[in-house]
């Protein structure tokens, strides 16, 4: 098992009135390819009662309902991986930083969290040409596949999900973060680095958060673009607002997380807090509803994650035949895409992103993928969509070649 200080998680908020936090090094690891479930998981987090950081992958989903995944799978990470790290830091806005739990001080000297965001060098001429793993004329018959399926009343709403990629690509993971992060600023952002998985992740959206006993997920359904000035920006704004298939796709997957939440709620403890917020960001607009509940007493957090896992925006409605048939459509095994990354405190909170507008590299493999997806509705047009899956990678198409 590898402890460097190359272990590294950073969760960067990108908020002036927020601190982000970086775990560093590995104390002790869980790592999952299978046989076990959530509760493992638990015993892990609840065994050692520090800060544990880690991922949970897509396919997460076979453990929880009578699902497989046998598409394409060029990453290979592993369905789950946490550790204990050696040290965690919280990293101030004014460049200073403080260490919130110190697991190995020996390790821990003379570590300054920022001096390892620095980028790597990287003297290799790196030629970017991302393939696509399903070509426009298949995205476009998959979607009206998919459409059939909503026209029989098998599902409301899918989220599928396509594949870019490169092989054979040495990547700088930490100048590729920063330039990706520098174009995208999202409050989930977070840089992932343990042996030879990276993930480089400009996330706008947030799974799930347990403080306490409350727990709040904020699902994201609805997206346009940024306008090239402040009255056109506005404009595209009350678009997305009132746009009725963006406010349809919403209303489903904010009834879904409600749902979802309600199995481990107090009686009447669902709410919704947001409906249909527009939220700008650097590349575009999203539309982004806020759901919450008081967990009822006695409520493990196996049980929460597994009522909860895989989040209803990367699925659709309902979930499990939206996986099934998104699962018979898509070319590539998810894996970590669709997936969350974060953390647990030792107090037993918790905090997870959605893993979206994401770089996963493997460095063994020097494999890297870029997803994208949608969700497909009754009011669904391909080309519409295929559009939207384009807008939504052209950001991090861009931070590859900043460095190239």
């Amino acid at each position: 098992m590898k402890t460097s200080k190359n272990s590294i998680v950073f969760l960067n908020s990108n908020s002036d009135s927020e601190p982000n936090l970086m775990a560093v090094g590995v104390h002790e690891e869980y790592v999952l390819n299978g046989g076990h479930d959530f509760d493992s998981l638990d015993v892990f987090v609840k065994k050692h009662k520090k800060w544990v950081f880690g991922f949970m992958s897509y396919d997460l989903k076979n453990q929880v309902e009578n699902l497989t995944s046998e598409n394409n799978d060029g990453l290979s990470f592993p369905e789950m991986c946490f550790f204990v790290p050696k040290v965690v830091f919280q990293m101030n806005n004014d460049d200073s930083f403080e260490i919130l739990a110190n697991y190995d001080q020996e390790f821990s000297e003379n570590i300054n969290p920022f001096d390892l965001l620095k980028p790597e060098p990287n003297n290799e001429d790196i030629h970017l040409s991302f393939n696509s793993r399903t070509p426009k004329e298949k995205y476009l018959s998959d979607v009206t596949g998919i459409l059939k399926h909503i026209q029989r009343g098998d599902i409301y709403e899918a989220n599928y999900c396509v594949e870019f990629f490169q092989e054979n690509i040495s990547l700088a993971p930490l100048a590729t973060y920063n330039a990706a992060n520098d174009m995208t600023s999202a409050p989930y952002s977070c840089y992932f680095q343990h042996n030879e998985i990276h993930a480089i992740c400009c996330s706008p959206e947030l799974y799930l958060e347990k403080e306490g006993s409350r727990l709040v997920s904020k699902p994201i359904k609805g997206t346009v673009k940024r306008g090239d000035n402040e009255a056109e920006d506005e404009k595209l704004k009350l678009q997305l607002l009132a746009d009725e298939k963006e406010r349809s796709e919403n209303v489903m997957i904010v009834d879904l997380v409600r749902n979802d939440l309600s199995k481990t709620a107090k009686k009447s403890s669902v709410k919704v807090d947001e409906l249909f917020g527009i939220y700008t960001f650097k590349t575009l607009h999203h539309m982004i509803s806020t759901v919450s509940s008081e967990i009822k007493e006695g409520v493990e957090n196996s049980e929460i994650i597994k009522t909860t896992f895989p989040m209803g925006s990367m699925t659709g409605a309902p979930k499990i035949s939206a996986m099934k048939i998104i699962e018979k459509f898509e070319e590539s095994k998810r894996g970590l895409y669709s997936g969350a990354i974060g953390f647990f405190t030792p107090e037993g909170d918790f905090t997870f992103n959605v893993v979206i507008r994401s770089l996963l590299y493997n460095s063994e493999k020097k494999y890297l993928s870029l997803m994208a997806g949608g969700a497909i509705t009754a009011s669904s047009k391909p080309e519409s969509e295929y559009r939207e899956c384009l807008l939504k990678v052209s950001a991090l198409k861009k931070a590859v070649h900043a460095i190239d």
